[in-house]
Order: C-alpha cells, then structure tokens, then sequence
C-alpha cells in the first residue's frame, strides 16, 4: 500500500511539473516522503501527527493513517538543498533521517521513541565539565577476613647432634668375708706314707717286667 501511494503522490508531481511555469511563477517542486511510522515499536494511530523539521523549524505535517503517513516538504522561499530532514511523532524524535532534494522522492520507515521529544529550537553547545569536588571521608573499616586453609607440612629438619656419652656407673660394695671351712681330718704318720709309697713303686716295676718277660717269650 506504501508504493501505490508513493506512486500516486509521485505522478501528481509529475503532473503539477507538466503545467506551464508562468502558471507557478517558477515555483521549485517539494520533496516527498512516504512509509510506514511505528511509536516505541507499535504502529502509530490514526490521526497521530506526523512532522518534518529543518534546521529546528517545521517545514512540513501529516497524520498517521494504518500505521503509514505521506508528507510533503516544500523549501518556499527558502533554500533547503542537501539540508537534513528530521521527523517526530507525535512529538518524539524518530531515528531516521533524510536528505532534501529538489522534487525527490523517498520512502522512509520512521520509527518515533518517546522520551526522546525536542524542543523545536537547535540544540544549544554542550557545557564543559566543572572541576572535580573535593574527595569524601574514608568509608568504615571492613570486617576481617575468613582464616585462610592450613598450608601443607613442610620438609622434615636436619639430624640432631649426637648426645654426651653417659657417666660411669659407681663401684659395688665389697662381698662379705666366707665362713671359715671346717678342719680337715688328720693324716697318717710320715714313715707309713713312705713305706707305701715304695710297695707300690716295686709293683709297678715287677707288672712291667713281667708283661715284658711275655711278650719275648
């Protein structure tokens, strides 16, 4: 539907074009805009007011019909060759822009955000920043924090010296003195020793002697 009007409006240019210039006394043909315009995202209602702005001025207005709007942008007497068009709707800036141009003709979907309305007038200069205040008191010491987990067992240490060597232990105490053996019985006489000492001497010399006798024999 956008096209058809846009051709529509596009032929009756044409035809006011074809009329002989005395008739317009040299009149300069507007530009023309047509297109779908929606608000926050939702198509504008019918009868929503549709406006074209040039340099902060309105150079043009239509109304919203099925979501969709035409707009004539005439310069009259003044000049608006390669200026910006900007549109509103309702009141909020749309985000798209145009350029004007001696009897063009553009299709241009707007799209109108609320909040984002203008004044009417230019923009003034942006203010510079004033100097930084003066810095505010230190906030309150924060809690402490949570212990941290135990480190991992470190390398056993060196060998020790050795210890000094332990003292000699003391003397034990002397045994007591033994009891005193009972006397011995009293030995034979001296002479009878003797005498038997010398029997056994010529036994033995007369077994000797005879032993050896045998074995000659």
């Amino acid at each position: 539907m956008t096209k058809s009007r846009f051709l529509a409006i596009v032929t009756a240019l044409a035809l006011l074009l074809a009329i002989p210039t005395s008739v317009f006394a040299q009149r300069v043909p507007p530009h023309v805009f047509v297109g779908t315009v929606t608000l926050d995202g939702v198509a504008a209602v019918d009868g929503a007011a549709v406006t074209a702005w040039i340099d902060g001025e309105q150079v043009g207005a239509t109304n919203a019909s099925g979501g969709e709007y035409d707009i004539l942008v005439d310069q009259g007497d003044s000049s608006f060759a390669g200026k910006t068009v900007s549109f509103r709707v309702s009141g909020a800036n749309a985000t798209e822009t145009a350029t004007w141009s001696q009897g063009g003709g553009d299709v241009l979907n707007l799209t109108g955000v609320t909040g984002s309305a203008g004044s009417g007038g230019s923009t003034g200069a942006t203010g510079e920043s004033g100097p930084a205040g003066p810095a505010g008191p230190a906030g309150p010491a924060g809690k402490n924090g949570a212990d941290g987990a135990s480190g991992a067992t470190g390398p056993a240490g060196p060998a020790g010296n050795d210890g000094a060597d332990g003292s000699d232990g003391a003397d034990g105490a002397d045994g007591a003195a033994g009891a005193t053996g009972a006397a011995g019985a009293d030995g034979g006489g001296g002479a009878l020793g003797i005498v038997a000492l010398i029997v056994a001497i010529v036994a033995l010399l007369a077994a000797g002697g005879s032993y050896m006798m045998g074995r000659r024999a």
